[in-house]
Parts: C-alpha cells; sequence; structure tokens
C-alpha cells in the first residue's frame, strides 16, 4: 500500500468511523435486536435464574411436570446452618444451640411437623402458638423468589429439591429472566390484528401524504418559474417556512388552528357551526390534518428542487416552443415535465423512505388518535420499544417493527429505479455514443 492511499485512508477516517457508529451500527444493532425478546423486565446485559409464585401457573406450558411444581410450591423445612442462624437472630442462640442438638440436619414435609420439633425445647421453650408459626417459617426450605446469578447454581438449587432430571432444563429455561434469540417477534406480528391495522394506516399516510408532497411541490415550482425573479425568491421563501420551522412549534400552531377554541371554529360560529377539536373530531379529520402538517413541510422540499432544476433547463427550448405556438400549460407538459424525471425520482424515494420512518409529527399532532386509528408503523414501532403505557417496553419487538420498515424501504427503492428506468436516465446522451 502506497504512502498516498494510507494518507487518504488516514484522512477518510474520521468519515468511516462516523458511517460506522451511526448508519451501520444501528441497522446491525436492529437487525440483531429484532431476534431477541429483549424488553424492560430482561434487561439488555443478561439476566439470571428466577422462579417466583407467579411463576408457578405457567411452567407446566413450558414443559415442566407437576411433579416439579409441587416440589417448588413445598419444599419442606430443614435445620441447616442457614436456617439455625436466622432462628438464631430473631430466637437467641440458646434455643437455636438446643434445636441443633434435637434435630441438626433433619428435614420435616410441612410446617406442623417443624411446630412439633420446636415444642421440644424444654430449657427455654416457645409456648406462644403464634411464636412457634413464625419460628418454622425460619426454617422453609425454597428457591422462591431466590436470584441465582448463574445456570450451575440453579442446576444445583433445584437438584437439592429433588425435581426430577428430565424436567431440570425445561424450568432452567423458564427461570432464566435475560434476553434470548428467537422468532416469535416476527411471529406476532404476523398474528396480531393491530398489526394489519398500522400496515394499512401507513399505505394511507404515505400515499396521500407523497402524493400531496410531490404534485403540491411541482404546482409551486411551476407556478413561481413564471415570475419575476425577486416575486418567485419571495414566494418560496414563504413556502420554506415550515421546513425551518422546529416541528414542536409548526404542531403546536396547527393545534391552535384546529382546537375547539382556535381559528377554524371561531370563523365556524358565526355560521351556527358548535366548537370542536377539527384535528382529533374523528379518524377522517385527524388524517386530512396529518396529510396536511406533513404535506406542507414535504412540498416545501419538492417546490425547492423542482425549481432549480427547472432553472437548469436551457431557456432555447422554451423560446422554441413559443415560436411553435405553445402556450405555458403545453410548455410544462410537453417540454418542462418530461426533463424532470430525474427530480421527481429522487424526491419520490426520498420522500416515501422518509414517510415511512417519520413519525414525529403524527406523535405531536395526535399521537395515534383517536382510537389509534392515525398510529402508523413507525409510530407503533416507537410506543412499542421506548413509550409503551405497559411499563415493560419491548426493545425487541420494537426492533421487529423497524426492521420491517426497512425491508418495504429497499423493496419500494427497487420498484421506484424500475419504473422510472434508473438505468436510461444514468446513461451517457447518445449523442456522446
Amino acid at each position: 500500500m502506497t504512502r498516498q492511499t494510507l494518507l487518504g485512508l488516514g484522512f477518510l477516517s474520521p468519515a468511516l468511523l462516523a458511517v460506522v457508529m451511526f448508519f451501520l451500527l444501528p441497522v446491525v444493532l436492529t437487525v440483531v435486536f429484532a431476534f431477541t425478546n429483549m424488553s424492560t423486565s430482561t434487561g439488555i446485559l443478561g439476566g439470571a435464574y428466577q422462579i417466583s409464585e407467579s411463576d408457578l401457573r405457567r411452567l407446566p406450558a413450558a414443559g415442566v411436570s407437576d411433579e416439579a411444581v409441587t416440589l417448588l410450591e413445598g419444599a419442606g423445612y430443614a435445620v441447616q446452618p442457614e436456617t439455625l442462624a436466622l432462628f438464631a437472630a430473631e430466637f437467641g442462640e440458646d434455643r437455636a444451640s438446643e434445636l441443633e442438638k434435637l434435630h441438626g440436619g433433619a428435614t420435616f414435609d410441612d410446617r406442623r411437623a417443624m411446630e412439633r420439633a420446636l415444642k421440644e425445647l424444654r430449657r427455654n421453650p416457645l409456648r406462644k402458638v403464634r411464636d412457634r408459626k413464625t419460628a418454622a417459617e425460619l426454617f422453609r426450605v425454597s428457591i422462591l423468589g431466590q436470584r441465582f446469578a448463574t445456570e450451575a447454581e440453579f442446576q444445583t438449587a433445584i437438584a437439592d429439591l429433588g425435581v426430577p432430571d428430565p424436567d431440570r432444563a425445561a424450568l432452567t429455561t423458564a427461570a432464566y429472566t435475560g434476553w434470548t434469540f428467537t422468532t416469535q417477534n416476527f411471529e406476532l406480528l404476523w398474528k396480531l390484528p393491530a398489526t394489519w391495522r398500522y400496515a394499512l394506516n401507513t399505505v394511507l399516510y404515505v400515499v396521500l401524504t407523497l402524493g400531496f408532497n410531490v404534485s403540491f411541490g411541482l404546482f409551486l415550482a411551476l407556478s413561481t418559474f413564471y415570475l419575476p425573479t425577486r416575486t418567485a425568491q419571495t414566494f418560496r421563501a414563504i413556502w420554506f417556512l415550515p421546513r425551518i420551522l422546529p416541528p414542536v412549534l409548526y404542531v403546536l400552531m396547527w393545534q391552535w388552528l384546529t382546537w375547539d377554541q382556535g381559528f377554524i371554529s371561531a370563523m365556524m360560529r358565526p355560521f351556527g357551526i358548535e366548537p370542536i377539536n377539527w384535528m382529533r373530531h374523528t379518524a377522517t379529520h385527524a388524517w386530512i390534518f396529518i396529510v396536511l402538517i406533513n404535506g406542507c413541510v414535504g412540498a416545501s422540499l419538492g417546490m425547492i428542487l423542482f425549481s432549480s432544476s427547472l432553472r437548469a433547463i436551457p431557456e432555447t427550448q422554451l423560446f422554441a416552443a413559443q415560436v411553435d405556438g405553445a402556450n405555458r400549460w403545453q410548455q410544462a407538459r410537453y417540454v418542462l415535465l418530461p426533463q424532470m424525471r430525474w427530480p421527481i425520482l429522487f424526491i419520490t424515494s426520498y420522500q416515501t423512505l422518509s414517510l415511512l420512518t417519520s413519525f414525529e409529527y403524527i406523535l405531536l399532532a395526535t399521537d395515534g388518535g383517536p382510537g389509534r386509528q392515525t398510529e402508523v408503523w413507525a409510530l407503533a414501532a416507537y410506543h412499542t420499544a421506548l413509550s409503551n403505557y405497559g411499563g415493560n417496553l419491548e426493545y425487541g419487538l420494537g426492533a421487529a417493527y423497524a426492521l420491517g420498515l426497512v425491508i418495504i424501504g429497499i423493496l419500494l427503492s427497487a420498484l421506484y429505479l424500475r419504473f422510472f428506468n434508473f438505468r436510461e436516465l444514468v446513461a451517457k446522451p447518445r449523442i456522446e455514443q
């Protein structure tokens, strides 16, 4: 490798590092997380082994026999150094020493047997029934609620309880509290009715907003193309404001426009129309304003790009069209639009991918309401992984949602390249061949 090559790689290394850290790594992690059951309950760094009383009901479904479940429910009572230490701390060293002499190392099947053993204390007996019941619970041997850091420790504990060998593997799997690799996220996405509702909402959102973005942006560009330069620049600057405004401020202005005491209600009141929240009154109203909110932002970008592309078309072509008697509509249809395929392809593909993955304006405007009827796929991924109402953030399921968007985006990009005949767009002009 030459010195010039090494020097070039040295200059490129910050950019390559940024690409890896902020582009490749998030994509790779999304793919990995999509095949895990990672959530708030499992954590992201691995887990331990623990069985609680509430877990006993689901153990048979996990392949654990009823015999093993019974052993876990009532593991018995044992006079061991650990339990004697608890007893000594609660009821004194003298009683613990006497009990160790009488029943050291003994085990009992139930609490009554343990209480009878405690009755045999003579030098300092436990006279109250309540004290004997309390003391008996100190000798209970159970792994319920205990947390074992390693699989080996858990295996040893269930072996000491007498759990049969065939049940140990299933019980160990059920007891693990950390995340594991699985395909259940995609199976769940396929089965959930809400998934199809989110998919249909996304199709509706992308199609309507994309149509508004491209068509209105092209209309604005063509409308300002024939205006005087200063007037056109002023008009474009006004329409570019939604793009540069902070999303929170921009959506807040729309909410002021549509809420029950806002501008639209104030204008409608003289006509006898009762004030309502126009943005969230019905699903139809919500979709109309979502398309308008996102459409104005996207149309402003399309307007700037289309205007620049129109300015790049030689004026001589327009002069020739005028000589042939073409009016402005005919100039736009037969001269300008045929040469706009490349910018239209870029805006269409860019806006499609942007709309598939964006949700901030919907989050700020309706948060998927009313009744989740404006919840799109990307917003569902956000709610699932980062802000759901149940409290248990499901990172793996949210990543599966996001991976689905990545796949759909790649397929749509390939479709656009085919539809716009990308090879012809990048081919050399025939005059140069």
